[in-house]
């Protein structure tokens, strides 16, 4: 696929003539953050993962590595949006090398996020599977948990791949995350009234599912900008889901 400077049949600025040694400068800096960006928001996606073995495989060892991952993620997100300040004060980029830029200042805090999410779903899940004779996970769960990774998974490819189309699909397969979610809410609601006692637990549950819904909304955010650093539209608060040539 064409680097996203191409786009709009833009020269690369090493192949125009004259180029300034500036520009040049100015886009290795550039690749350089993006190399970085791409690699905090796999950084991401494999927390989540991590979390996601606690909640449906009990793996109580993962809980600590997704706290690490996150830690690490915190710092990267604030060295990212320094350089891509940087960069903005510095080399003033235009059309698709902006978008770019744009593009990470803008989702850089959504991975951060997920992150943060990541701990969440992955410290109660923890409780859960420490608690003696503890009431099971619900499939549904699990199956809104695995659909949430393969969201995020997918929100990341389409990133490091610059796939508008992808990104669309990504926003499309929400959907499913928040029938995961309404389905969930109520089978919950209706087992703390059955079993009143059992209150810590339902409410962990829910405070999962809960936190799965958020990860699945700043997928949702990142894709969205994708097809805006693709397309140079906004697709926010539309219903914009067709491919430019439907």
């Amino acid at each position: 696929m064409e680097s996203n400077r191409q786009i709009e049949g833009e020269e690369l600025p090493e192949s125009r003539p004259g180029a300034s040694y500036l520009g040049r400068h100015a886009l290795r800096d550039q690749d350089a953050l993006w190399a970085e960006f791409l690699a905090m928001a796999l950084t991401v996606v494999d927390s989540l993962a991590k979390s996601i073995e606690v909640l449906c495989d009990r793996r109580l060892d993962a809980v600590p590595e997704v706290k690490n991952l996150e830690r690490d993620s915190d710092l990267a997100e604030v060295r990212i949006e320094q350089e891509c300040l940087r960069i903005f004060a510095l080399f003033e980029p235009v059309a698709s090398d902006l978008r770019r830029m744009a593009t990470i200042l803008k989702i850089n805090r959504d991975w951060e996020r997920i992150a943060d999410l990541a701990v969440r779903v992955a410290q109660r899940a923890g409780k859960l599977a420490r608690t003696p004779d503890g009431v099971p996970v619900p499939e549904q769960l699990k199956a809104m948990a695995r659909d949430s990774i393969a969201q995020v998974n997918s929100t990341y490819e389409a990133l490091d791949a610059s796939d508008a189309i992808r990104a669309r699909a990504v926003i499309d397969g929400d959907r499913t995350i928040n029938k995961h979610y309404q389905h969930l809410r109520r089978e919950l609601k209706e087992s703390l009234r059955r079993r009143a006692d059992r209150l810590d637990e339902w409410l962990r549950l829910l405070s999962i599912a809960r936190n799965l819904e958020r990860i699945g909304d700043h997928a949702v955010g990142i894709a969205q900008t994708i097809v805006y650093m693709e397309e140079g539209i906004i697709i926010r608060h539309k219903n914009v889901l067709k491919t430019p040539d439907e």
